[in-house]
């Protein structure tokens, strides 16, 4: 009896030490477009809070978010999606405008409450038309629980995100991408570190053949580069996340070498690189120590990769202390791989592997579906399209019309599981005409999926570009990279053994990517690509899976097109 009555004991300590661990973290935020200088040249940026970025979301695994959010912007409406984060039992907090929720209305609040399940590196960002261009975004840091550890060790940390800037607004660029011709928004005109970079003038100009006068800072200006204040002989983690809204980036940081262990949220087996590709979407950790002349201060740099740059490297600094951060790098910014380097893109994608004790994907799928990229013209206007469909989204939140059975709400007919046999990716298009489409892939709860991303020649001669593709409300395995066409066999090749577990993958020109994950988690999800035009110009699919079993939906995410017909004939709105 005095056994069973310890062991009872012990139970219910347990019990009560996880509720007590776990943690309900409220927050207040309030959206809106402000005056900003992110690059000395004045302009206007989405803000949360009076701040640009927007505040970093600092929690630990098991800890719930309790966020109260107000749109402050007085013509449009908004939404936040938290990346990487799954949201398992909450699809209607994705922040996922017409797939997991309605738009949030100016005036409007809403309630985002979801748990942070997972420890890892992540952000938020604007989902609703190009707002992560007008710089909606921010950083979500989870921490291991009380009485975890971390796989490795370390002595400090550091947070960036990496961003790029145009001085067009991205309004404009909406009516430019959809107009017909249609007109492309060019490079940014500047890379953001920490929302922080420099246009008109250079920090490192006495090392480059640039036009660009030296800055002239005193330090407190909003675009003076962000300082990574260090100790000599100290290990340090440095998070980087990418919420670029077209720019695949790489990163360097001068004289130092960086050891990759983390990447979306999950462990990797340790590799040392000198450089390191970010893509859009993409969330890493990396260590490096602090091993150089401390009497010296190094250069942090961020620099187009996969289009021909035109736009100049962003810059931070990494100040050993006691040096002042005033005195500037004696050596030039680190060289980064040629933009078009792709042998190199590849061998790097390639070292990321899963830690040993990490989730291991099924043997095999019960479903494969094969995601041909094409440029397209719908009635002369220039899209993307997947399978020759492009995207375009309903007026009523898939989540509530699927759930409630609603009919014409979106397209009946599921789209195709592969593109038409004989397409040559290696050319354009023969016949170069799309249609638009809103259809879903309803996906078996539970059951295994492969997707392999088919990249292909773009509408122009010799031109395929690189996609980033993110996939909400799942981690998938990164299975196989490939050249040219996916064909039956090539599976044979797939990494079944220690494949990365990502929640974004790069496809590289010319090539494929395939993908397995485990339609699990019951809701409407998005699965695009993370370059904000190419989304804007239908680049993307949505995935269905169990939404008979969603339960408690708030009425505020649903309550717009067809269902909010409902809830007020219901009574309930």
């Amino acid at each position: 009896m005095g056994v069973f009555v310890a062991s009872l004991l012990v139970f219910i300590l347990l019990i009560i030490n996880s509720a007590t661990a776990a943690k309900v973290r409220h927050l207040k935020w309030e959206v809106e477009y402000m005056h900003w200088s992110p690059d000395g040249q004045e302009g206007v940026v989405i803000a949360i809070n009076g701040q640009f970025p927007g505040p970093t979301i600092r929690a630990q695994a098991g800890d719930t978010i309790h966020l109260h959010l107000t749109n402050k912007l007085h013509t449009e409406g908004v939404v936040i999606h938290w990346h990487g984060i799954r949201q398992i039992g909450t699809p209607w907090a994705d922040g996922t405008a017409s797939i997991s929720q309605c738009a949030i209305s100016p005036g409007e609040a809403f309630v985002y409450r979801f748990k942070v399940d997972r420890a890892g590196t992540y952000f938020y960002h604007g989902h609703y038309g190009m707002q992560r261009s007008a710089g909606l975004y921010g950083s979500l840091i989870v921490d291991v629980a009380d009485g975890e550890k971390e796989k490795f060790e370390y002595d400090g940390e550091f947070s960036i995100l990496l961003s790029d800037w145009w001085h067009k607004g991205s309004r404009e660029q909406e009516v430019d991408l959809s107009s017909k011709p249609m007109r492309w928004i060019g490079e940014p005109q500047t890379l953001l570190i920490n929302g922080r970079g420099q246009f008109n003038c250079s920090l490192a100009a006495h090392f480059s053949n640039s036009t660009a006068a030296p800055c002239k800072l005193r330090g407190n200006e909003q675009y003076a580069p962000y300082i990574l204040k260090v100790h000599p002989n100290k290990t340090y983690r440095l998070r980087i996340a990418s919420s670029t809204a077209l720019a695949a980036l790489n990163l360097a940081i001068g004289n130092h070498k960086m050891k990759v262990v983390e990447a979306d949220g999950n462990y990797v087996k340790p590799f040392t690189v000198n450089n390191i590709d970010v893509y859009s979407g993409d969330s890493y950790s990396v260590l490096f120590r602090t091993d150089q002349s401390p009497t010296h201060n190094y250069w942090l740099s961020a620099t187009v990769r996969g289009r021909e740059p035109h736009t100049p490297p962003a810059l931070a600094i990494l100040n050993y202390l006691p040096t002042s951060p005033s005195h500037p790098p004696t050596s030039p910014p680190p060289p980064s791989p040629p933009w078009d380097d792709y042998p190199s893109s590849k061998a790097f994608s390639h070292k990321i592997l899963s830690l040993p004790g990490s989730p291991q994907p099924p043997k095999t799928p019960h479903r494969r579906i094969i995601l041909l990229n094409t440029q397209n013209y719908i009635n002369g206007y220039t899209k993307w399209s997947i399978n020759n469909i492009s995207l375009t989204l309903p007026t009523t939140p898939y989540l509530g019309s699927i759930k409630y059975n609603i009919t014409n709400a979106f397209d009946a007919k599921s789209p195709p599981d592969r593109a038409p046999p004989g397409y040559n990716v290696m050319r354009p298009p023969p016949n170069p005409n799309s249609t638009y489409g809103s259809g879903v892939y309803v996906l078996e709860l539970n059951s295994t999926v492969d997707v392999v991303l088919q990249n292909a020649n773009a509408l122009k001669d010799n031109v395929s570009e690189i996609h980033p593709w993110h996939l909400h409300g799942h981690d998938f395995w990164v299975v196989g990279y490939g050249e040219g066409e996916f064909k039956e066999g090539d599976e044979a090749g797939f990494n079944l053994r220690d494949p990365p577990y990502r929640n974004t993958a790069v496809i590289f020109p010319y090539g494929w990517t395939a993908l397995r994950f485990v339609a699990d988690n019951p809701g409407v999800w998005a699965f695009h690509c993370h370059i904000e035009p190419h989304l804007h110009l239908g680049m993307g699919v949505v995935f269905a899976e169990g939404v008979e079993r969603v339960r408690g939906i708030p009425n505020e995410a649903i309550a717009c097109g067809l269902t909010g017909k409902m809830l007020m004939r219901n009574g309930t709105s």
